[in-house]
């Protein structure tokens, strides 16, 4: 069975709000991204490319953090497979945004969680596309 997590990843909150790294945006709904937050969702729609294991299921760009929900298979024709750990994604994610913007907007570490079930994966799935109506109530 594939890996599947829900990631999010933070930036500070002075950088959030000053730069604004995203527009609450879900795919596939469209809103307008800031700079950064095109740059954040070319690097993202980018994982697939870079590492052929794993799959970006749907993500959220918001002012202050990105959700991913990524599924990682470890498998080919029925035998293990090594596949790349989260970290290692996530830190070229990183990487390549700080690079491409020319200053880090990350914070050290990111929320990690493993989905077990298809209840949970579907619980996962809600929770990303309702996350940016749950941030312009707020």
């Amino acid at each position: 069975m594939p890996l599947s997590a829900i990631l999010k990843i933070c930036v500070p909150c002075e950088i959030g709000y000053k730069y604004k790294v995203g527009a609450a945006t879900c795919r596939p709904m469209r809103h307008t991204l800031s700079a950064i937050g095109e740059t954040v969702e070319s690097a993202i729609l980018q994982i697939p490319e870079r590492y052929t294991r794993i799959s970006v299921d749907k993500f959220c760009i918001m002012p202050d953090h990105i959700h991913l929900l990524i599924t990682i298979s470890a498998m080919d024709n029925g035998r293990q497979i090594a596949a790349p750990t989260l970290p290692t994604v996530i830190g070229q994610l990183k990487r390549q945004v700080s690079l491409q913007i020319g200053r880090s907007i990350w914070q050290k570490s990111f929320i990690d969680r493993i989905i077990r079930t298809e209840k949970g994966y579907q619980e996962v799935c809600r929770y990303i596309e309702n996350n940016p109506l749950k941030f312009q109530k707020a």
